[in-house]
């Protein structure tokens, strides 16, 4: 049953992260310290997940990014662009809206509207 649950668990954060991710990416940061920005807020990610996303994200068009050189290595810098702004202002809408039909589907027990708590 705990692998059940870590799976279920697994995909249930697997659908957030592009919410979380864009979030975060008002000021510019680069992929590490993205990692810890999240991290600090509980949500961790690991780097071999965040990359790829990061790639797919700047190719459908919500981010841009740019090399700095001037740190001791380079690094790739990512901020949210205008339609990554759009975009996150719709997922914050469509999670606001999941997430109260969610509650209200949880608080009550078998959908009857009596505010009892699942046992």
């Amino acid at each position: 049953m705990e692998e059940i649950i870590s799976n279920l668990t697994m995909e249930l954060r697997r659908g957030t992260l592009v919410l979380c991710v864009l979030s975060q990416l008002e000021k510019e940061q680069y992929g590490y310290s993205l990692v810890q920005n999240l991290a600090e807020r509980g949500m961790i990610i690991e780097q071999s997940t965040l990359y790829p996303l990061l790639r797919r994200l700047e190719k459908q068009g919500l981010l841009d990014s740019n090399w700095s050189l001037d740190e001791s290595r380079p690094r790739r810098y990512y901020v949210l662009n205008e339609k990554g702004r759009r975009v996150l202002n719709s997922l914050i809408g469509e999670w606001t809206d999941m997430n109260n039909t969610i509650t209200k589907l949880l608080e009550t027990k078998n959908g009857d509207g009596d505010n009892e708590r699942l046992d």
